[in-house]
This record gives structure tokens, C-alpha cells and sequence, in this order.
């Protein structure tokens, strides 16, 4: 099997940066990646920080055919639940995201990213995120309890041996602001009949609500996928940065349909009280995937 990204499953990272990028009109498709692979070396090293780089998946497809999941495609259309509840589509050509032990050194690195890339592509949407009280998110709750095991991730979330897209992964990326005074007001109890989960040990409520969030992104009902979660925002306005990866895109679809209530069965209560500002898939291809690419002669 060929190797995910590293930078996938490196845990413990205090800072993030997620950057999207779009391509410049007239640009080169093949060259745009050809640099892309080329950050790879040396500035993830630079103090420590890790670079994992995705595509949107039509444009990884026309310049590696054959080398992602047949059929997949990028978050080009709003998701638009039974009644009403949308989430947005913001697809962009191409993410980086970078982790590290500080962000003085992922500042540094991403402004080096955005220039490496400046003939290509342009900075069209940034993210800032950091870990809050280690594993929760900003609702006070215990966030990825359902993750699997660091060994269990890299066969369950990447493309199988032979396949197309070999070590590769589908990652979905959205922002998700919360409501917070909504949130705040409501009790503990009702908080925990929202998530499905006890506030503070972190369990499942026996028996879990069908509108819980829990319920409604049932991994052993949709398939197993990674989630990298993170804080962001300010005082007044912060939330979830979304990080799921997946062998393929099905069972994430799956997952938004159920939150949203798209195809039968309540919308996730959770959606009362976080909207999604942003979503894009990318194709995260393996490491020998862009080896070929940074080995290439420049045009």
C-alpha cells in the first residue's frame, strides 16, 4: 500500500493553519501541483511543522487520471435538508493545512506556502485553529470519542492497496460557527440530550436520542472515518473547524444527509445551534502520489 500523508494522523499539534487556495485564470493545472508537491521539502521540517496538502478532486483527476476514487468530486452544490437547513457549498482547488507546536512557526510557514504558490494560486479562504483543554470542543464536550486507534486509521480511512487513489484519503473540510448564547443558555441535561453524549464522562446516553448528534453520525451505521476537529474564532464568534477523512466520500455524504435530515429522519439537534460557513472536498493523495509530481522538470 502506498504511504497517507503523515501530517494525517500526527497528533498533539498546538496550532493549525487550514489554507485554501484557488487557481489562477490561465494557470497550469499540472505546474500547480507540481509546487504543491514541492512544499512537502524542506518547510515541513522547519520547526516542526506538518504539511498535508489535498485537491479538489476534478483537478487531481485531470492531471493524475486514474489515480483517486472513480467518480469523486468536489462539494460544488449546497447540501439542502427536508426542511430547509442548507449547508454550503465552498469548494476551492486546492487546501494545505499545517500543524505545529506554535504558530509563530505555522505563521511563518504559511506565509511561505502562499508565496511558493503565488503564480499559480491565490489565497482565496484561511483558517486559524488550536486545541481546547486538549480534546474538547467549544461546547465543553469531549469531541472524536468514536475516532478509531492511531493503527485502526490508517487502513480504515485511507483507499485500499490497489485500488485507485492507493494511500490516499478524502478529506472534508468545513467551518461551523456556534451559536453561542443559544448554546450557553441552555442546562447541562438538555446540552447532553443534544449531543447524545454525559457532558463530562464523555458516554453515551443509553438510550440516545434519535435527534442527538450522536445518533445522527452514527459511525457503525455510516463507516468509520478520522476526525482531526478543532477550536477557532474569537471571544464573540468561534466554533468547529470540521476535519474528516474517509476512504471515500459516500459515508461522509451519508453522514451530512443524516445530519441534515435529507432522505428521512429528524435533522441533528446540534444544527440548532452551529451553522456551517464553509464545505469542500478534497482528495488528499498518497506520498508517493506527489513524489511524481515534485520529481517533474519545471515547463
Amino acid at each position: 500500500m502506498a504511504t497517507p500523508q503523515t501530517g494525517i494522523f500526527a497528533l498533539g499539534t498546538l496550532s493549525h493553519a487550514y489554507l485554501e487556495l484557488d487557481r489562477r485564470q490561465g494557470a497550469d493545472a499540472r505546474e500547480l501541483v507540481r509546487h504543491v508537491a514541492g512544499l512537502r521539502e524542506p518547510r515541513t521540517t522547519i520547526g516542526g511543522v506538518n504539511l498535508v496538502a489535498g485537491f479538489r478532486p476534478e483537478l487531481w483527476a485531470s492531471v493524475a487520471p486514474g489515480s483517486s476514487p472513480p467518480g469523486l468530486a468536489g462539494f460544488t452544490e449546497p447540501l439542502v435538508g427536508a426542511d430547509g437547513y442548507t449547508l454550503p457549498a465552498t469548494q476551492h482547488d486546492v487546501v494545505v493545512w499545517l500543524a505545529g507546536a506554535a504558530y509563530d512557526v505555522v505563521f511563518d510557514v504559511s506565509r511561505g506556502v502562499v508565496s511558493a504558490l503565488a503564480a499559480h494560486a491565490t489565497l482565496a479562504h484561511e483558517m486559524v485553529g488550536w486545541p481546547y483543554h486538549r480534546d474538547l470542543d467549544l461546547t465543553g464536550f469531549v469531541d472524536g470519542t468514536e475516532n478509531p486507534t492511531l493503527v485502526e486509521a490508517t487502513t480504515a480511512v485511507t483507499v485500499e492497496r490497489g485500488a485507485p487513489g492507493d494511500g490516499g484519503s478524502v478529506l472534508l473540510l468545513q467551518q461551523w460557527e456556534h451559536d453561542v448564547d443559544r448554546w450557553e443558555a441552555l442546562p447541562v441535561p438538555q446540552q447532553e440530550q443534544v449531543m447524545g453524549r454525559r457532558k463530562l464522562e464523555g458516554d453515551e446516553l443509553d438510550p440516545r436520542p434519535e435527534t442527538s448528534h450522536v445518533a445522527r453520525t452514527d459511525q457503525e451505521r455510516f463507516g468509520q472515518i478520522f476526525r482531526r476537529n478543532i477550536g477557532y474564532g474569537t471571544l464573540t464568534r468561534h466554533g468547529t473547524i470540521f476535519v474528516g477523512f474517509s476512504r471515500d466520500r459516500a459515508r461522509l455524504d451519508a453522514m451530512l444527509a443524516s445530519m441534515t435530515g435529507r432522505g428521512g429522519g429528524p435533522r441533528d439537534r446540534l444544527t440548532d445551534f452551529a451553522r456551517a460557513l464553509t464545505g469542500a472536498y478534497y482528495f488528499v493523495p498518497s506520498s508517493e502520489a506527489l513524489a511524481t509530481f515534485e520529481e517533474e522538470p519545471a515547463h
